[in-house]
């Protein structure tokens, strides 16, 4: 169903190349195609391009986290609470 040109790149990898016009109506099986490995190009009117790329689902954090995890990884100045001397004039 794909109407489409095959362009084959100096490392060997070939994409398919749709405009968006052929591709609007087989987003689905694009999707599989790139899912699957297959390079898949969609190419705009006004010399655009978008290439389907497959980004891998993040890994989920597993368990409850536990209290004091992170313990140590902030630290607080000693003299947070004293006045900042860039508003001394505004604060006299």
């Amino acid at each position: 169903m794909r109407k489409a040109s095959d362009v084959t790149h100096d490392d060997g990898n070939t994409m398919t190349v749709l405009t968006l016009d052929a591709a609007s109506g087989q987003l689905p099986e694009l999707f599989a195609a790139a899912v699957s490995g297959e390079g898949i190009v969609i190419a705009g009117k006004n010399g655009w391009r978008i290439q389907l790329v497959v980004v891998p689902p993040e890994e989920r954090v597993r368990g409850v986290p536990k209290a004091g995890s992170c313990a140590g990884l902030i630290h607080m100045a000693d003299d947070f609470d004293e006045p900042l001397d860039d508003l001394r004039e505004y604060m006299e």
